[in-house]
């Protein structure tokens, strides 16, 4: 088993895609040590090459997603949920316990032919349970990031302004709440147990579903009133 080079390394698999890619770029320009992962070697070294081409001295590096998930202790999951349980497959044996493997994948319905504004009813409840299922024991899966526009996220001059409902176990939920003060706008939120993460999956086709209805291109967020989360 491959041992974790980097205690404090941020790795994203699916940092190819947009919303992986806005985040890798984000903890980036906050000078974290990100590792990007892709099932194909030369499209995570392509997306790796991109970040340091828009953040200058950027500490970031791409793999394909096994290699890329032994590399760091917080693993963020922006799979897309069809690519699921084979992507679970292909770095099951690479994770170690300790590690945290953060869900932001949703279990959309264009993913089985219908519209990404829907989804999908998953036996677990929610994918980030899924994945937890799926996971090897002593991994702790934490769902977060799913409301974030990628569009948002990669603009860097501009704040992401919009809240991250987090939910998993208390010591991993508080680990990745701490990520979200690395990107400016963002505010973390506690979610609670893992289990309400199907509730967060689902706001994201709410979500998509108001960006195609009110056509906002760089795409809607959420925000949570009420809040002082100062402390």
């Amino acid at each position: 088993m491959a041992e974790i080079l980097n205690e404090n390394a941020i790795a994203i698999l699916g940092g190819t895609g947009d919303q992986g890619l806005g985040l890798a770029l984000r903890f980036a320009q906050a000078d974290q040590t990100v590792v990007i992962g892709s099932r194909k070697l030369d499209r995570a070294q392509q997306a790796a090459d991109n970040v340091r081409g828009q953040v200058p001295g950027a500490l970031v590096e791409g793999f394909e997603n096994a290699d890329a998930a032994a590399r760091a202790h917080i693993v963020i999951w922006s799979v897309p949920f069809e690519h699921t349980a084979g992507t679970v497959k292909a770095i099951r044996d690479t994770l170690q316990p300790g590690q945290i493997l953060v869900s932001m994948a949703v279990p959309l319905a264009n993913a089985v032919g219908g519209t990404a504004a829907h989804v999908v009813g998953i036996w677990q409840g929610s994918c980030a349970e899924w994945v937890a299922s799926l996971a090897p024991k002593g991994v702790e899966v934490v769902s977060a990031f799913q409301n974030v526009s990628a569009h948002r996220l990669q603009a860097l001059g501009e704040p992401v302004e919009c809240d991250v409902i987090v939910s998993g176990a208390k010591d991993a939920r508080s680990r990745v709440m701490d990520l979200c003060t690395h990107v400016p706008g963002l505010r973390a939120v506690n979610g609670g147990p893992l289990g309400n993460a199907r509730i967060v999956e689902s706001m994201t086709a709410l979500l998509i579903g108001i960006n195609i209805r009110y056509k906002v291109a760089e795409g809607a967020g959420i925000r949570i009133t009420g809040l002082d989360l100062s402390e």
